[in-house]
């Protein structure tokens, strides 16, 4: 006989049901369902502390951890006989857990099995669902998530290429729901599965290529509103508590690529009714906050550039900490940081020109202090490029993507040829099929491989390893300086090639998080990685646009 399984989820994501089809001779199936019922941040051990049971219901059964305060879970199905024979099954391997060095094993229970007597070409379905039985169409479910995920393929340009599509069809797996205590529930943005929330910098960093690429500007707006709403001292939420509505605050550059997804939604839309009520608002309370100082010595210095953390934090994206030692300490003045901290300035002297000319003014006489003094503190004239960082010890030269931003981001303070070197020092050193490396090759600290130990994981994260989502600002920088060369944009699109067969690699129809610094550059971290989807997707897009304009 041959027996296939198909599964798919519901419209709301708290059901899930599996489909068995058998072809051949008459047979007896039999599916024992286990419930781990816990967090997805913990292993269940049958020593600890639970009370786990169940009870018969009509189709199946009613699983509970009566100890703890989780959903029940229902299994059921109208197609095959509920046994009851409720059983601890131990040890079960993880394998990929067990290669991070992370634990790996797990009890669960069961509260026992479905028979089904099935002959040629008979399918029979299980249904598991949280808090509610759910009886799940399987046919028209898959139906409406097919036409669901065309419709966003088809939002896309005609010139879109297939790998484009996938990726538009990809990016509804990071848009979610979050409560709120203060209103209804609004979209946020998950940062990558499997263990990522949503993160204030990644959402907006995602949010152009997640949903502005694809039209969905309701969600896109909900997803301002969210963070928005807990803007503290001119800090929106780092992430949200996993366990409740808590807000975290630990970035300086969060709430500066909300301005940036501000500035893309409005060039997207043209909405300045939402400009003038809420990005407008914020954007102007985020500047003000730093400027005149907040927590994490946030502020802006004499020469008008931007400074915040101290050597036990780590508020910029390279942010791993191993318990008191800061990986890649990046405190002072980042460049990234400070390429944010020019172009929101003059985004907001533009978008109040003619509206309101003296804030305009403001925002732009503070640009014209800002943006010479970038320009002269971070360039590094023996190399050609600009320095990583700079604290109180002076320029850090590690060679590093984040200057890639100074060029990349609506507004450079660059001069032309300080462009162009930032550019070909970034292609020649950190460039990769997959994305940009996290530091150069030549330098000693240098890590060619993400894996091993958890801290193993962690000294490479930044040290070397590729991330996928700055390819996303290396093309737009490359465009932006060879804009009339059409040589230029083949060859951008040339380096997005790889991406076409790595949709078939990993988490199949996304882009990892990350991938080894040395080739073949193995796929590592989460399978599915919301910036990574995000910017290979406007990547493509700007090329797109490139050609045609051409």
């Amino acid at each position: 006989v041959e027996l296939t399984k198909e599964i798919v989820l519901s419209d709301s994501s708290n059901a899930v049901a599996i489909r068995y089809t058998l072809r051949g001779e008459n047979a007896r199936l039999e599916v024992r369902p286990f419930a781990a019922m816990r967090d997805f941040h913990h292993l269940r051990n049958a020593n600890e502390p639970h009370r786990m049971t169940f009870e018969t219901c009509k189709g199946g059964a009613v699983v509970q951890d009566r100890v703890s305060t989780l959903p029940l879970l229902h299994l059921a199905s109208g197609d095959g006989d509920f046994h009851d024979e409720a059983q601890w099954w131990y040890r079960f391997r993880y394998r990929v857990e067990v290669s991070r060095g992370m634990e790996g094993f797990e009890d669960l229970y069961t509260p026992g099995l479905f028979r089904f007597d099935l002959a040629d070409g008979d399918t029979c379905q299980l249904t598991a669902s949280l808090d509610e039985p759910v009886q799940l169409a399987f046919a028209a479910t898959v139906e409406r998530r097919r036409n669901r995920l065309l419709e966003l393929a088809g939002a896309l340009p005609d010139e879109a290429d297939e790998t484009q599509k996938r990726l538009a069809a990809a990016t509804d797996t990071f848009i979610v729901r979050r409560s709120r205590p203060e209103g209804p529930p609004l979209s946020t943005i998950l940062a990558g599965y499997h263990w990522f929330a949503d993160w204030g910098r990644d959402a907006f960093i995602s949010l152009p290529g997640l949903l502005l690429a694809t039209g969905r500007f309701e969600q896109a707006r909900e997803v301002f509103r969210t963070f928005a709403g807990r803007i503290d001292g001119g800090l929106i939420p780092s992430r949200f508590d996993d366990y409740s509505e808590a807000a975290h605050y630990n970035s300086i550059d969060a709430s500066l690529w909300f301005i940036i997804a501000a500035e893309r939604y409005l060039a997207a839309t043209g909405d300045a009714a939402f400009w003038r009520d809420l990005l407008g608002p914020a954007s102007r309370a985020i500047l003000n906050a730093y400027r005149e100082g907040t927590r994490f010595d946030i502020h802006c210095g004499a020469d008008g550039l931007l400074s915040g953390g101290s050597p036990g934090t780590q508020l910029t994206w390279m942010d791993v900490a191993l318990g008191e030692e800061v990986v890649t300490p990046r405190h002072g003045k980042a460049v990234e940081v400070n390429a944010l901290w020019y172009s929101a300035h003059r985004i907001l002297a533009e978008r109040y020109a003619g509206v309101d000319d003296g804030l305009a003014g403001h925002f732009a006489e503070r640009a014209s202090l800002i943006g010479p003094a970038l320009a002269k503190a971070f360039w590094n004239d023996s190399e050609k490029c600009l320095y990583d960082c700079i604290s109180q010890a002076g320029p850090d030269a590690s060679l590093r993507p984040n200057q890639i931003f100074a060029v990349s981001l609506p507004h450079s303070a660059l001069p032309r040829e300080q462009q162009e070197a930032v550019l070909a020092k970034v292609r020649d050193s950190l460039l990769t099929p997959m994305g940009l490396r996290t530091l150069s090759p030549d330098d000693p600290r240098y890590r060619p491989r993400y894996g091993g130990s958890w801290e193993s994981r962690d000294r490479s994260y930044h040290q070397g390893t590729v991330w996928a989502w700055l390819m996303g600002a290396f093309i737009e920088a490359h465009l932006k300086v060879h804009a009339s060369d059409r040589s230029a944009v083949r060859e951008a699109r040339k380096w997005l090639e790889a991406f076409d067969d790595h949709l078939r690699q990993a988490g199949l129809g996304f882009v990892s998080e990350i991938f080894d610094g040395d080739a073949p550059h193995h796929p590592r971290g989460c399978i599915a990685q919301a910036w990574s989807v995000a910017e290979v997707l406007r990547a493509k897009k700007l090329v797109d646009e490139a050609e045609v304009a051409l």
